[in-house]
């Protein structure tokens, strides 16, 4: 092994405590030097993963919105400051209601000494709407800047009323006084003008470059610095650079619905592993998130096609293409999940059960909630998902298509107990032709894909076809909102179609979060369990269970930033523990627009 690689794995514990220690300045020195209310938080472009059919726990957490515009010592600056503050007001308020007669405020009492001209102003002119909680605050203080707001309200309505030939409601007098008036606050009138005029400018240049009125881009690039170490395999392997992109045009037609429409393109492919022999170990162990979907050379493609629409309580998923199905079920595996991204945690094993990994491509599914939880009930809403893909949905050939080809149906009931417990039980049965995979996240008839676990536990019969049936139950659990323990377990029954094909595999695994570790918005995750296993298979070596550890640390650099250094330990590589334990070396960036 190169003495750079072995430079590299001595310094990446100092890496990772540097980006700890600079972290835990950061969060300190935020403490002491922000007042600002931590309440006052913006709205996330991740959305919280459901976990069970009620509870939520956020895979990141809202920001503290700590953006500060330095304000001139101008007369300008200041009337904006005080129209700001003003147009703010009850903007949280439900009610959208028109005020078109004064007993509508529910505080204006006739014996008040400004009841008739509240009157005259409210049912004459319509310039004074008052509060949309349908409240006036009259023995609230006013400033010039509210009082010119007011003003330029009723100028509007006169001029409404001039122009309509209704003018004659518009008396001599009040037309001096307001003559007065305008005059008098001309600045401030001026200055709420002027808004207004950039508002539709900037409305206008919005509208005429937008790319669409229905659709928004959100994408996500990875850049990932990152190698493996020990024994043979370390030396059969050199220090790698790759990148994955997506892009994800997400569409809606009524504002319930969704259509995603992905675009990917990537480079990263999987380390190589060798035995103590010399030779090539036939596993997926420590694949990575971001070598899932690689394309070689940084082609384009299509890689997930899919549509969410509520039907009544019931919320539809339709893929067309790419769909796998934690797209549209709940693996309860929060700050690790992150659906092959790169914000959540390395590998394919920790981020989600095998089960999920099991089939994929063109389906639909259903999640029907049911269960009210009301009357101080224990358990909350929880919710029955079902699900079918087909792996060449596409091809009309012989035993291929939609029904007679590689299809995966999934089952499962998904429980919340409490606001801080979800678990779920889940079935899959799928069917394989001749060849392939068990875990090739819908790779396909003959496929070579897969994406976790062991040769033994993948390798299906090369000659006639299998069945699956799988089982797997996951739990996850929030005792504080700083910790977050999630775990998942999955048996599978694989029966050939000839002699000694059938076999059993299994997996499992533990993980712990911290959120917010150091400062906002970043994770400590800690993983650990056994990547998918099959024991007594004929023609396989190896009979020991290969467990991984994975540890990583995701610091978030900026809102759109984040840098994830993390180490993968994998012992008994290829289920042989005369084989040397290996360590991958990741550092992972991740920027999202």
């Amino acid at each position: 092994m190169s003495h750079l690689l072995w430079k590299t794995l001595v310094l990446s514990p100092v890496v990772l405590g540097v980006t700890v220690l600079v972290s835990a300045r950061a969060m300190a020195a935020e403490v002491a030097s922000s007042t600002e209310d931590t309440k006052a938080k913006t709205a996330q472009t991740q959305a919280p993963e459901a976990i069970g059919a009620s509870l939520l726990i956020l895979t990141e957490q809202p920001k503290i919105n700590q953006q500060l515009f330095a304000q001139a010592k101008t007369d300008n600056n200041k009337v904006l400051e005080e129209v700001n503050r003003y147009s703010s007001e009850g903007k949280n308020q439900n009610s959208l209601s028109q005020v078109t007669s004064v007993s509508q405020f529910s505080d204006v009492q006739p014996t008040d000494w400004a009841f008739q001209a509240l009157q005259s102003l409210v049912e004459r002119y319509g310039c004074i709407a008052g509060y949309p909680n349908s409240t006036y605050r009259g023995n609230r203080a006013l400033t010039r800047y509210e009082f010119a707001a007011g003003l330029n309200a009723c100028l509007d309505r006169v001029n409404e009323l001039i122009a309509t030939a209704t003018g004659d409601l518009v008396s001599k007098q009040d037309l001096a006084t307001l003559q007065r008036l305008q005059e008098e606050f001309s600045a401030e009138l001026a200055t709420l003008r002027g808004r207004v005029d950039a508002v539709e400018a900037r409305t206008a240049e919005l509208e005429a470059n937008q790319f669409s009125t229905t659709t928004k881009l959100v994408g996500e690039a990875i850049f990932a610095v990152n190698d493996i170490f020990g024994g043979n395999t370390g030396d059969a392997n050199n220090t790698v650079f790759q990148d994955r992109v997506r892009l994800d045009l997400q569409t809606s037609f009524t504002g319930k619905d969704i259509l995603h429409t992905r675009l990917a393109a990537g480079n990263a492919l999987a380390f190589n592993q060798v035995d103590n022999a010399g030779l090539p170990i036939d596993t997926a162990e420590g694949t990575q998130t971001f070598q899932i979907g690689s394309t070689g050379n940084n082609g384009v493609i299509i890689d997930w096609l899919a549509y969410y629409v509520p039907i009544g309580p019931v919320q539809a998923y339709f893929a067309g293409t790419g769909g796998i199905h934690s797209d549209y079920v709940a693996t309860n595996n929060p700050y690790f999940e992150d659906y092959d991204g790169g914000n959540g945690a390395l590998s394919t094993f920790a981020t989600e059960s095998a089960i999920y990994r099991i089939g994929g491509g063109a389906g639909a599914a259903l999640t029907l909630p049911f269960g009210s939880g009301s009357g101080g009930s224990f358990f909350k809403p929880s919710s029955l998902t079902i699900g079918y893909l087909a792996s060449n949905a596409n091809n009309p050939g012989p035993n291929l298509g939609l029904l007679e080809g590689n299809y995966a149906a999934l089952g499962q009931l998904n429980f919340s107990v409490g606001d801080r417990l979800a678990i779920a039980a889940t079935y899959v049965h799928g069917y394989h032709g001749a060849g392939g995979n068990l875990f090739d996240l819908g790779g396909g008839l003959a496929s070579t894909s897969r994406v976790v676990g062991t040769s033994q536990a993948n390798t299906l019969s090369a000659v006639n076809a299998s069945s699956s049936n799988s089982y797997g139950l996951s739990a996850a659990f929030r005792p504080s909102d700083k910790l977050s323990i999630s775990g998942f377990i999955s048996y599978h029954d694989v029966t050939g179609f000839g002699a000694n094909d059938d076999f059993q595999a299994w997996s499992y695994g533990l993980g712990v979060a911290l959120p917010d570790f150091g400062k906002k918005g970043n994770v400590l995750g800690i993983f650990a369990g056994a990547e998918p296993y099959a024991f007594n298979r004929p023609g396989f070596a190896g009979n020991d269970i290969p467990y991984h550890f994975e540890g990583f640390y995701k610091y978030r650099v900026s809102d759109n930033v984040s840098i994830t250094p993390g180490v993968i330990w994998l012992t008994s590589p290829g289920q042989n523990s005369n084989n040397d334990d290996a360590f991958i070396g990741t550092l992972r960036t991740t920027f999202t627009f």
